[in-house]
């Protein structure tokens, strides 16, 4: 009698903990669908200037500044179609801010190519991004050879001497090296999936 006892405990203990991590994922999904729907409406947006603009996450913007190509970052990415290359990443000043802009995806055979210096930094559109973290399973970055996985921001300080907003410009506009990333609201969301799994294991 005892034993059935102690097993029907164990069997309630799960069951509860089971539904209350269903019900966390439906709180969490609710609050990813509120989040697409925000940055889808953000990206429809006409650009605004970012110097009379708060910093928000997604927010377009347009403005003018110098950029660095002395200190230009490759940072090792893949396109969408999966080829592996660089993210093509600059200094860039505007008045006495530093922001570091994402200007796009290039090949690994137009690393350090002339054709990057062409650029026209007066009159820019944008997104703005907040950097994420560093993925712990991401090697470290030679600074030396220019060969970036992560854009930790103490080797940023290192390489260029200059410490950076926590928001990156991803560049908007029909360049072709290099190719700006394009920015959307597609965010992984399987809270649903998650939800359901854990419903369906208390249920079980």
């Amino acid at each position: 009698m005892r034993h059935k006892f102690l097993f029907s405990v164990f069997v309630i203990f799960f069951i509860l903990v089971f539904i209350a991590l269903g019900s966390w994922q439906i709180i969490r999904l609710n609050w990813k669908e509120n989040l697409i729907l925000e940055i889808q409406n953000s990206l429809k947006n006409p650009p605004v200037e970012l110097t009379s603009s708060n910093l928000e996450n997604y927010l377009k913007i347009k403005t003018s500044g110098s950029l660095d190509l002395e200190k230009q970052i490759y940072l090792y990415s893949l396109n969408e179609t999966g080829t592996p290359g660089f993210e093509v990443i600059n200094p860039y000043s505007i008045n006495d801010n530093n922001y570091l802009i994402n200007r796009g995806w290039i090949p690994f055979e137009k690393k350090d190519s002339k054709d990057l210096n062409i650029f026209d930094e007066s009159d820019i559109t944008g997104t703005l991004k907040l950097q994420g973290r560093k993925n712990i399973f991401k090697p470290d970055n030679d600074l030396k050879e220019n060969y970036w996985f992560s854009l930790n921001r103490d080797d940023i300080l290192k390489f260029t001497g200059k410490e950076f907003s926590q928001y990156i410009i991803y560049l908007d506009g029909n360049y072709q090296t290099p190719k700006p990333k394009k920015i959307t609201a597609n965010i992984s969301n399987n809270h649903l999936k998650y939800a359901l799994t854990w419903f369906s294991l208390a249920i079980s």
